[in-house]
């Protein structure tokens, strides 16, 4: 895929779309495009997380290391956000449905990207905060629920 085609499309993704052409070529020029058959595990869960994944074509299923729900995510999902920012490990794996190609982000190149382009770190920055926001507000609701519904 051209350059070009590769930041448009990664202008659809949420989250790093949000980071600006220029942010978005120098992540389009360094990422690496992999392909997968159906069936083709693109990782396991607990396996070492050194980068994200942008799902370009086909569908994946996800399956959580822990009980969790299974899921199915196609193109313009990202997996493995945090993976970008920090050493982690995979918390679910992820395979192929069918031929499938990924776009592999490497964690040193966001890194480096994010370095050069302090606009998008702090648009980045923000869009985080506001998650993390809501996804305290959500932890309080539930330890409310629970504590008005625990028995006597």
């Amino acid at each position: 895929m051209p350059i070009d085609d590769d930041i448009a499309f990664l202008e659809r993704v949420p989250t790093i779309g949000l980071l600006g052409r220029p942010a978005l070529r120098i992540l389009a020029i360094g990422a690496e495009t992999r392909h997968l058959r159906g069936g083709e595990m693109l990782f396991g869960a607990g396996d070492q997380a050194d980068g994200g994944y942008v799902i370009q074509a086909g569908r994946f299923s996800l399956r959580p290391s822990e009980d969790g729900e299974e899921r199915t995510v196609g193109p313009y999902t990202l997996l493995g956000e945090v993976a970008l920012f920090a050493e982690t490990k995979r918390a679910a794996s992820a395979t192929a449905l069918e031929r499938a190609a990924v776009l592999f982000i490497p964690r040193p190149l966001f890194i480096r990207m994010l370095d050069s382009f302090p606009e998008a770190a702090a648009k980045l920055r923000e869009i985080l905060a506001s998650r993390l926001d809501q996804t305290t507000r959500q932890i309080t609701n539930v330890g409310t629920f629970l504590d008005a519904h625990e028995p006597n």
